[in-house]
């Protein structure tokens, strides 16, 4: 097939856009700048901004299928922004296909959607959406992902999948702000019980669409419907977080805080941010206190049963090839 993915540059992007070149697919990607990276790999570029209609339409022309990663992802920004970006943005991916009459949909969601602030311990997709959202970014994915399952028809296939915390080599969300904080002096873990959580590591994150892609058509088994993506392999938060600043040669985090202090910090630092219109993000917010002090994780059952989905990297082997990636960048910075 020729398949678009959009947000083909970004962490999660560029793995699938790989897997779908080892697949034998033509691939084009639809990003904000040019990758080189891409380019190497055989994939073709169009850039553009996932809110201009005709430049989506333009880039999925020619296209049998979308994979469609790309979104706003973070823990602070107006509403307005997110909601142009990920969910009018997402509209405009589900015109072209329909303009185009592009029968294949596979749209990057998130476990946050079904997150009200309360421990999800092995929930599975029958889990209801949230009803209150602590930041932008888990309301706009909510509301796009239920756009896109409602657009499930004869004539357009669509699945929703759920990655959750994505990781691994050159991760530019999770993994930096984890290792700036601790080298700042700034990380603690939150609450009084390390919670349990899941996260995947990037290659089985994007081997999940992958095998969306395979498996869905109009009438499939799978089209229509939206799917945790894990580890498979809960582990407590704090654990978590201190074997990546292991892996970056960091020592372990010991101290905490509790909940309500970390809500009453994050709440105000909110009032500050607001008050002030600064436009970078808050040292702590309330969403993040909010998920750093709950369980999340997830039943994959129906991932491995309807997608064929088994995460090939463990969760060690994938630490491993953190560390080593580390490693190389700390050695080339000494260098350079």
């Amino acid at each position: 097939m020729k398949v678009l993915v959009t947000g083909g540059g970004g962490f999660l992007g560029k793995a699938v856009c790989k897997q779908l070149v080892a697949r034998g697919h033509a691939v084009r990607a639809f990003n904000r700048h040019d990758y080189p990276e891409l380019t190497a790999l055989g994939v073709e570029q169009q850039l553009g901004d996932l809110r201009n209609l005709d430049l989506v339409a333009a880039a999925a022309e020619g296209c049998d299928a979308i994979v469609h990663t790309a979104a706003k992802a973070g823990a602070w920004g107006p509403l307005s922004e997110y909601y142009e970006i990920n969910v009018r943005g997402t509209d405009n991916v589900l015109a072209a296909c329909e303009i185009h009459r592009i029968t294949r949909l596979v749209y990057t969601s998130s476990p946050s959607v079904v997150h009200d602030g309360k421990d999800l311990n092995g929930v599975n997709e029958s889990a209801p959406y949230a009803t209150h959202f602590l930041a932008a970014y888990p309301q706009t994915k909510a509301r796009a992902e239920q756009r896109v399952l409602a657009a499930n028809s004869p004539q357009l296939a669509t699945v929703a999948l759920r990655p959750h915390l994505i990781w691994g080599p050159g991760d530019p969300h999770l993994l930096p702000r984890i290792i700036d904080r601790s080298t700042r002096g700034r990380l603690r873990h939150i609450g009084d019980v390390p919670k349990k959580i899941d996260t995947v590591y990037v290659d089985n994150a994007a081997e999940a669409h992958v095998l969306a892609l395979d498996r869905l058509q109009p009438g499939s088994p799978v089209a229509g419907k939206a799917y945790f993506i894990t580890q498979g392999e809960p582990v407590n938060q704090d654990a978590m977080i201190n074997a990546l600043l292991k892996a970056a040669g960091l020592p372990p985090e010991e101290r905490r805080i509790s909940v309500d202090f970390a809500r009453f910090v994050g709440a105000n630092l909110e009032r500050v941010w607001k008050l002030l219109r600064l436009k970078s993000e808050p040292p702590l917010t309330r969403f993040i206190v909010e998920q750093l002090s709950t369980a999340h994780w997830f039943n994959i059952a129906a991932a491995r049963r309807d997608l064929g989905y088994a995460p090939r990297v463990s969760t060690n082997e994938g630490l491993a090839r953190v560390g080593e990636f580390l490693a190389r960048q700390r050695m080339q910075q000494r260098k350079g």
